[in-house]
């Protein structure tokens, strides 16, 4: 076994669970934060797993706290991450609804260009969005982002109407507001809310309050079953509700228009949403149902640890973590077509951290009794690729590089959150 101390700055270090590693997989790209969960975070940057280099990419100013990069798997190579309100004050802070997504390129080094735009002053703008986004991924081709997204209109009238949601930035055009509120600004995509909630889905039905933890399907979507190809689709998790009423997570799949244009164009409600409803998806976007959990002993997906659901790269499995009928949560896969699901890993330890495929879609990694692992996605069977260690693997990223000779992951090393990578064999 063969595995690295990449940083050693005595600070914490965070990877995003997914898109760490630039395309010639050289660099890590992560944030800075005293801890996971806060949001305090002054700077972007990279660190090249051989000569361990540091490169800044953006630092936040006028006290604007940055994190949750993800690299676009194409060239030129970009960073997408969140940015916190500049100049915030007290009734402007980061939070969920306050946060946007921006963009560098190595072009232009520290540059900062919005990805979404930003429009809370009627008349609300289609293609501008109202609230914050988070864990902006690119589309495997790199030209569009998907995000979750929370609205601050709504939040405003009632916190219990702002529920999550998953949207897209797409390559339209650039989007200008009117800047009638001094915390308005315009974006350089064209970016919609794409799934549906309501605040209390009828018990049994497939309505959803939440939808979360999203991935893109494939890197050329997925075949129908008619063999057409769903060139762009996105998985991600949806609240239900039980017919107890209890919140059961499922499996979602969305379908979205191939044509940039198609996203100016309004479904049966406002793309800008109104004073009391959330922004709406265009015509064209269908929202189905995968898995149906809720006769099982555990049922839904597992809510613990956290994780996004992730395609291979084929299209034709979607990967989750769910218990099984001892309470173990267990490595699945479903088609994107739906039907049965299916279990991939077995044995008495729960997998403890979110996952990623391989570039060839044979193989997964993960966190399983503090180790992290390689798996074989169709035997199921699992090797170390570290060893045991008193200082804990972290659950929040174990990431693939693009030529899947190492993986990435998050270890405690003498009190401080350490970028690592181990060797993988492939």
């Amino acid at each position: 076994m063969n595995e690295y101390q990449i940083t050693t700055t005595p600070r914490h270090h965070q990877l995003t669970n997914i898109n760490v590693w630039t395309p010639d997989s050289q660099w890590l790209v992560y944030d800075v934060r005293p801890q996971g969960s806060s949001f305090i975070g002054k700077t972007i940057e990279k660190i090249h797993v051989n000569t361990t280099e540091i490169r800044e990419i953006y630092r936040g100013t006028a006290g604007a706290c940055v994190g949750v990069v993800t690299v676009s798997p194409q060239l030129p190579v970009r960073y997408a991450f969140i940015r916190g309100p500049l100049n915030p004050d007290p009734q402007w802070q980061y939070d969920f609804h306050h946060r946007q997504g921006v963009m560098v390129s190595d072009d232009v080094p520290g540059v900062a260009h919005n990805i979404d735009a930003f429009c809370i002053t009627p008349p609300y703008q289609p293609g501008a969005l109202r609230g914050g986004t988070h864990v902006h991924v690119f589309s495997p081709d790199g030209e569009w982002l998907s995000f979750t997204y929370n609205d601050h209109v709504l939040h405003e009238r009632d916190p219990a109407l702002d529920l999550r949601n998953v949207a897209v930035a797409v390559p339209l055009h650039p989007v200008c507001t009117g800047k009638h509120h001094p915390r308005e600004y315009d974006g350089e995509f064209f970016c919609c809310v794409v799934s549906r909630t309501t605040p209390a889905p009828q018990p049994g039905s497939d309505e959803i309050s939440r939808a979360y933890e999203e991935g893109w399907i494939g890197e050329q979507g997925y075949l129908r079953a008619d063999g057409s190809r769903q060139r762009r689709a996105i998985a991600f998790i949806g609240d239900t509700r039980s017919e107890n009423d209890e919140v059961i997570p499922e499996i979602f799949r969305l379908d979205l228009p191939e044509r940039p244009e198609d996203y100016a164009v309004a479904g049966d409600l406002p793309l800008e949403g109104t004073d009391s409803t959330m922004p709406a998806p265009p015509a064209g976007v269908s929202q189905t149902r995968l898995t149906f959990t809720h006769h099982r002993r555990y049922p839904g997906l597992a809510k613990q640890p956290r994780f996004w659901l992730r395609s291979s790269p084929q299209g034709d499995k979607i990967a989750f973590l769910m218990q099984d009928d001892q309470g173990i949560v267990q490595l699945w896969t479903i088609s994107p077509l739906g039907g049965e699901v299916h279990q991939v890993t077995s044995g008495s330890d729960s997998i403890e951290s979110a996952f990623s495929w391989d570039s060839t879609g044979r193989y997964l990694t993960f966190v399983r009794k503090g180790l992290v692992m390689v798996c074989c996605a169709e035997t199921g069977v699992c090797r170390a690729v570290t060893a045991p260690s008193a200082e804990p693997v972290s659950g929040d990223a174990v990431v693939f590089s693009p030529d899947n000779s190492r993986v990435a992951f998050l270890r405690r090393t003498n009190g401080w959150q350490q970028i690592w990578v181990a060797d993988t064999g492939l």
